[in-house]
């Protein structure tokens, strides 16, 4: 057994720093490196490209990522877990099989963790009395049924670890929860017993201060945030584990950023509901039990968390389209900007009421005014520029398709001094909805893959 693993994050969402991953593997020791590139809109997306080409429905930029670094992740015996894989783990996969091909490398295993993705099986769940209803609502499924674009279950530790035990130094998952990519590592290094409620509960802690990347090192910080320094080269947050269950947040030396127990603090607040009851499918974390104590430059230990046993239900990310939206810009100038981008408004909803448009939701923001903190935020008299945003969302594709052909008349026939319409007519996309749902643990089974290229 090893005295202390170093779990480093190198993504906290799919579209996250690109540089980040490089860095983590090159400016410092790391055992492991996870990559979180999932939340529920991406599932949807993945799958709507899964639909269109069989080949895709996974992090299309992780491929040439690892193209860079699974070279020096061999050399350095670093594993890379990533939930990348989206609705398509397996072709992910097989892309970055022929990634390693290109470059020679041989030996290289690659785990895949599977049966998550039930989009496919809801009827075959129906049948058997799983109605899979909104967990905020009590709304049974058959109410959006026909519209559901994406079903995944999220997985926890559980098959990350049985593919790390497989060998793979790649594991690539689906709808695993964010924070299992981070405490899979500290299971399987420290055999931790799976009733050991604290320890696990610990480790899932670890996990969500590193899933969002840079935020747990000064990214985004509300306390101080002109007090971080060289924001432009901030080095990611590492989790360095212990088999006793102490975890140490840090991060590279000579990176910018810093680790604080203010930084930590705010992450862990981070979407959290019942902060006693922070539910995961290996236990149940108390977040009010967290003690965190600075213990050096950029070193903060997190120790005394207190966990209980797992719910018998697996939680399902869903969602629906719920028909379309579109959104239009005009940005009026001084003087009388304010005035000027309100008559604008006026106008624009007489008009589309003249028409007899259908819309379930019409809302304005003044950009640079209240699109932050809407009807708090102060009107000053006098304002140099106001950008006029209009959106509408409607079941109606129509009435949303003809609300884009009114936004550029307002040009010449509304107020003056307006400039910013660029790009053409806005043009209508549609609306995914997110439907939350629970599953019992015996309904679904994860599936773990291990080959060697």
């Amino acid at each position: 057994m090893k005295n202390n693993i170093r779990v480093a994050c190198g993504q906290g969402f799919w579209g996250d720093l690109l540089t980040a991953p490089i860095d983590q593997i090159t400016k410092g020791p790391i055992d492991y490196m996870m990559m979180d590139y999932l939340a529920e809109v991406t599932m949807s997306i993945m799958q709507k490209q899964k639909m269109k080409d069989s080949s895709l429905g996974y992090a299309k930029d992780l491929i040439p990522l690892m193209e860079q670094i699974v070279p020096i992740c061999i050399e350095k015996n670093i594993k890379v877990i990533t939930n990348g894989g989206g609705v398509n783990p397996e072709a992910c996969r097989d892309a970055i099989f022929e990634a390693a091909k290109k470059l020679g490398i041989k030996g290289l295993k690659i785990g895949v963790v599977l049966g998550d993705d039930i989009v496919g099986c809801l009827d075959t769940l129906k049948q058997k009395g799983i109605d899979l209803k909104n967990m905020e609502t009590g709304e049974s499924l058959d109410a959006v049924r026909d519209r559901i674009v994406s079903a995944n279950v999220y997985f926890g530790a559980r098959p990350i670890v049985e593919a790390l035990s497989q060998g793979a130094q790649i594991v690539i998952t689906g709808r695993t929860t964010d924070t299992a990519l981070t405490y899979a590592p500290m299971i399987y290094e420290f055999n931790w017993s799976w009733t050991d409620w604290d320890k696990l509960a610990t480790g899932v802690v670890a996990g969500h201060i590193l899933e969002c990347g840079g935020q747990a090192s000064g990214g985004n910080f509300s306390a101080d945030w002109k007090s971080v320094p060289d924001l432009a080269h901030i080095g990611f947050p590492i989790a360095e584990a212990y088999p006793n269950g102490e975890i140490i947040i840090t991060k590279h030396e000579n990176t910018g950023g810093m680790v604080t127990v203010q930084t930590v603090s705010e992450q862990l607040l981070y979407e959290i509901g019942d902060p006693t009851n922070y539910i995961t499918p290996e236990c149940i974390a108390d977040f009010t039990t967290i003690k965190l104590e600075q213990v050096g430059k950029d070193r903060v230990k997190l120790s005394g968390v207190k966990g209980k046993a797992a719910t018998n239900f697996y939680k399902v990310s869903m969602s629906y389209a719920d028909g379309y939206s579109s959104v239009g810009t005009l940005t009026y100038a001084w003087p009388d900007a304010l005035e000027k981008a309100k008559k604008a408004d006026e106008i624009l909803r007489t008009r589309l009421a003249d028409l007899g448009l259908q819309f379930d939701e019409i809302r304005t923001e003044f950009v640079g005014l209240n699109s932050c903190h809407g009807p708090v935020a102060a009107m000053p008299n006098i304002i140099n520029e106001v950008v006029l945003r209009v959106g509408v969302r409607s079941h109606n594709y129509n009435s949303v398709e003809r609300f884009g052909k009114e936004i550029a008349p307002l040009i010449l026939t509304g107020p003056p001094a307006v400039t910013g319409f660029s790009g053409g007519r806005p043009k209508p996309s549609e609306v995914i909805a997110y439907w939350p749902s629970l599953i019992p643990k015996d309904a679904v089974k994860a599936e773990v893959a291990v080959q060697e290229v």
